[in-house]
């Protein structure tokens, strides 16, 4: 039979230590929370904890300053040396062009008319404002091709010997043409080229004045011999 009592609730050791966790943890979480809540600081525009607003923005305006012209925020005591080390216009020693000083070596570098530059035909230097009528002049210039004997444009070169064979197409037509007129009928035979001849007229009379030489050293030895 069920009691006359008022119902009870029992709960064991376990469960008890399982709520006390829970609730630990919900507080620390509501507590993340409200130290994630941020304010503005009007002197620098940067988000700040609420918690620290009061405090950074003591320190900010009492030691900071917003620069002007690019807005970042730089010592109060340094203002002056940022100005002059980013801002202040100074001249090319190039070209006189006058800018800021934070991008003037950017400017001698990469974009000054007056900067030396190097033709890509013949390396040599010159101010990049004179490169482009210089290469246009330079690199119609031609250069005899040691592979195939032809005359290419510097500004063909490289296109020329990735697909050179080394061998000309006028000395490959002009064989041709040579050989062809040979066979036809009727054509007059190849006579040997003039070095051929000479060359041949030569050996005849170095080999007779070999063989005068010889006759004239035997006679003469023949004679000492008899003499004897």
């Amino acid at each position: 039979m069920y009691g006359s009592g008022p119902p009870t609730c029992t709960v064991n050791r376990a469960e008890e230590v399982c709520f006390t966790r829970g609730t630990t943890s919900l507080y620390r979480e509501m507590a993340i929370a409200s130290e994630e809540i941020t304010n503005i600081c009007s002197h620098c525009d940067k988000a700040i904890p609420s918690s620290n607003i009061d405090l950074h923005f003591a320190h900010c305006s009492r030691n900071l300053e917003k620069c002007k012209i690019c807005g970042d925020m730089v010592p109060k005591k340094y203002a002056e040396e940022h100005f002059l080390n980013t801002h202040a216009l100074v001249a090319c020693s190039l070209c006189s062009e006058t800018m800021e000083r934070e991008v003037l070596a950017i400017h001698k570098v990469e974009n000054c008319p007056q900067r030396i530059v190097t033709c890509e035909f013949c390396e040599f230097p010159l101010p990049a404002i004179d490169l482009a009528e210089h290469q246009e002049v330079c690199g119609n210039r031609t250069e005899l091709c040691h592979l195939c004997n032809k005359y290419i444009r510097l500004r063909e070169r490289y296109n020329h010997e990735t697909r050179c064979t080394g061998v000309s197409d006028n000395i490959v037509g002009s064989s041709r043409d040579v050989r062809e007129a040979e066979g036809a009928p009727g054509a007059p035979i190849r006579q040997p080229h003039d070095y051929s001849r000479r060359r041949l007229l030569f050996t005849i009379a170095i080999t007779g004045i070999a063989v005068i030489l010889g006759s004239l050293l035997f006679q003469r030895k023949t004679e000492n011999n008899q003499v004897h």
